[in-house]
C-alpha cells in the first residue's frame, strides 16, 4: 500500500522552515555556538546547537558578568512544545488540511486525524525550571495532547519516548495505522528541547569532551545536544488533492537490546534488511542515505561496517551523509529531521555534504561521503537511519514522488 508525505514543517537552529533548513545544510552551515541556556562553567562542554528563541538575558544568574564568559539567557518553558505546535501547523497548511481564513472549517477537517508525537526528553526541560525556579508548570503542560487538541481540536494524540529513534517509529506507527485501514491520513513528529540533566549526563561520559558533532572524521569526540521539531503529514496514496512530496516505501524497527550504548551491528544490519525487505527494493535500488552519523566513536564504526556489508556488492553505491553536524543531534526528532532533509534532496537534487568533514576515517573509506559541498543528481529512492540507545534502531526508506 502507497503512504504518501503530503506535507512539511521544520524548525532547527538553522531554520525554521524546511526549506531554509535544508538550503544552510547544503551550504555546509552549522548552528553550533556557545551554550546560552544555562551556566557553561560547571561542564566541560561549552556548546550546544540552540534554537534563538529566547527573549530575556539572566542577569541574576551567579556570575553572569564574568569576563569573557557568554552571558546566559532566561530559559523559558514550554519550548518544546512551541516548537511542536509551529511544525505541525506548517505540516497541515503544507498538505492543504488547514486554512488560516476558514479556522471553524480547518479544525472540523483535521479534529479526526492522529497525532503521533516522538521524543526523548517530552517537557523534561519545563520539570527542571519548575523544580529549580519555581517556574509555574501544570502537570498537563508535560502532555503534547492537550496542546495539540487546544490548537488544532485534534483528538488522538499519542507520544512516543523511544530514545533518539522515536520520531521514526511515530512514523513506523502511522503507516502502520493507514495500513491497517486505521486512519487515512496521520500526522507525525518529534520535537526536543535542550534539558540539563541530560546535558550534564552526557557531559560526564564524552571523553574528551566534544564541542561539535563531527561525523565520520578521524577526529570526532562524540555528540553535542542539539534543539529541533518536525513534522510530516502521511495520507493514504490517491485519498487525497495534494501534491505528493515523497512516498514512504517502508518503514523498519527493532530493539536488539544487545548493549546500553554501543550500536550492535547485527542488530543495525537486521533493521536495515528489513527496511529493505518491506519497502520491496534492492539495495542497489539505494541512491543516497542519511546516517545517524552522531560523531561518536562507536556509532560512526557500526554504521560504517553495516553499509559496507549491506551495500558491499553495490556498484558504485549511495552517497552517504549526516546532517548532525549542522543542527546537531536533536534527540527524538533527529530521524525526521533526516526524513525532512531526504525528501528535498529527493525533491531538488541537491544532497548536503558532511559539515566539517576534512578527515574521514579510515573505517569509512569504502563509503560515498559527501564533503566538500553538496552531491548533485537526479535521486530516486533515500534511507534514513535512527539509532538510539539501548539498541533502539530505525530505518525508512523514502521514494521521489513520480
Amino acid at each position: 500500500m502507497t503512504t504518501d508525505i503530503i506535507g512539511m514543517g521544520a524548525i532547527a537552529c538553522l531554520g525554521d522552515e524546511p526549506c531554509s533548513i535544508h538550503r544552510a545544510l547544503c551550504r555546509a552551515e552549522t548552528g553550533v555556538g556557545p551554550l546560552r541556556a544555562f551556566d557553561s562553567s560547571r561542564y566541560r562542554v561549552k556548546n550546544a546547537y540552540e534554537i534563538d528563541d529566547r527573549t530575556g538575558r539572566d542577569g541574576d544568574r551567579p556570575d553572569s558578568d564574568r569576563p569573557g564568559r557568554e552571558e546566559p539567557i532566561r530559559d523559558e518553558p514550554g519550548r518544546a512544545t512551541r516548537w511542536l505546535r509551529a511544525v505541525v501547523a506548517d505540516a497541515l497548511a503544507d498538505a492543504g488540511l488547514t486554512d488560516p481564513a476558514s479556522p471553524d472549517a480547518s479544525a472540523a477537517a483535521v479534529a479526526d486525524i492522529p497525532v503521533i508525537v516522538g521524543t526523548t526528553l517530552r517537557e523534561l526541560r519545563s520539570a527542571e525550571l519548575w523544580w529549580r525556579d519555581g517556574t509555574e508548570l501544570e502537570p498537563a503542560d508535560l502532555h503534547f495532547a492537550d496542546a495539540m487538541r487546544d490548537a488544532f481540536g485534534t483528538t488522538r494524540t499519542h507520544t512516543v519516548a523511544s530514545a533518539c529513534a522515536a520520531s521514526l517509529y511515530a512514523l513506523a506507527m502511522a503507516t502502520d495505522l493507514i495500513d491497517l485501514g486505521l486512519a487515512d491520513t496521520v500526522v507525525v513528529a518529534g520535537t526536543d528541547s535542550i534539558a540539563e540533566s541530560s546535558f550534564g549526563a552526557l557531559d560526564r561520559v564524552q571523553n574528551p569532551p566534544p564541542q561539535s558533532i563531527r561525523p565520520f572524521d578521524r577526529a570526532r569526540r562524540g555528540m553535542v545536544m542539539g534543539e529541533g521539531a518536525a513534522a510530516v503529514v502521511l495520507s493514504r496514496g490517491g485519498s487525497h488533492r495534494q501534491p505528493v512530496r515523497a512516498r514512504v516505501r517502508g518503514v523498519a524497527v527493532n530493539c536488539d537490546g544487545a548493549h546500553p550504548a554501543v550500536p550492535d551491528p547485527e542488530g543495525v544490519a537486521a533493521v536495515v534488511r528489513d527496511a529493505h525487505r518491506r519497502a520491496a527494493i534492492a539495495p542497489d535500488e539505494i541512491d543516497l542515505v542519511v546516517v545517524h552519523g552522531s560523531g561518536t566513536h562507536h556509532n560512526d564504526l557500526v554504521e560504517s561496517e553495516v553499509l559496507g556489508e549491506v551495500f558491499g556488492t553495490s556498484i558504485p553505491g549511495p552517497l552517504v551523509t549526516s546532517i548532525k553536524s549542522g543542527v546537531g543531534h536533536t534527540c527524538g526528532t533527529s530521524g525526521l529531521m533526516s526524513l525532512v532533509v531526504a525528501v528535498l534532496a529527493l525533491q531538488t537534487g541537491e544532497l548536503p555534504p558532511i559539515g566539517g568533514l576534512s578527515d574521514p576515517m579510515p573505517e569509512a573509506g569504502n563509503l560515498r561521503l559527501v564533503a566538500d559541498g553538496p552531491a548533485l543528481g537526479s535521486f530516486s529512492t533515500a534511507q534514513i537511519h535512527a539509532i538510539g540507545l539501548g539498541g533502539i534502531n530505525a530505518v525508512a526508506v523514502v521514494g521521489r514522488a513520480s
